[in-house]
């Protein structure tokens, strides 16, 4: 076995920095490679996002427009097709958050919203956040229950 206190990177694999600024004898001494004068050779510069030479950048010549709600409550609509193939998938009657969350239909925090694309061949109980009136319709029309289960469910 190889004695790993040995182990060095392989040849050429690691090169030394180049010392800038360290005297004219360095080859780096004088501008440190920064040419001459110039805004870009003062020390501390760092060119801010978005910075275009002094033109106006494109940030500020195009309007401010539109408008954010802080109050949308954002859904992910999960359809009746999906609810019967994981249904099938896992041969169940009840299909609630947790189920959807397990199987890899929603994600941690997703509030779900049961939407009408597809059809149920049974009676299935569902539990979500919210439901679409075609949905909730289908469901019951099939013999099935649909159950409003609390937003932090």
């Amino acid at each position: 076995m190889e004695d790993l206190s040995k182990l060095k990177p392989a040849k050429g694999a690691v090169k030394d920095n180049k010392r800038l600024g360290r005297g004219q004898g360095s080859g780096y001494g004088g501008t440190a490679g920064k040419g001459h004068k110039g805004q870009k050779a003062d020390t501390g510069y760092n060119r801010r996002r978005g910075f275009e030479g002094g033109q106006t950048p494109l940030v500020r010549r195009l309007p401010k427009f539109g408008f954010t709600n802080p109050t949308r409550v954002e859904y992910k609509g999960i359809n009746l097709d999906a609810i019967q193939a994981l249904a099938d998938k896992i041969g169940v009657k009840v299909i609630d958050i947790p189920t959807m969350r397990k199987n890899g239909l929603i994600a941690r925090n997703d509030l779900v919203k049961i939407l009408g694309r597809g059809e149920l061949k049974g009676g299935i109980e569902v539990k979500a956040h919210a439901f679409s009136a075609t949905a909730k319709a289908a469901i019951e029309s099939k013999g099935g229950k649909t159950e409003v289960v609390d937003t932090r469910g």
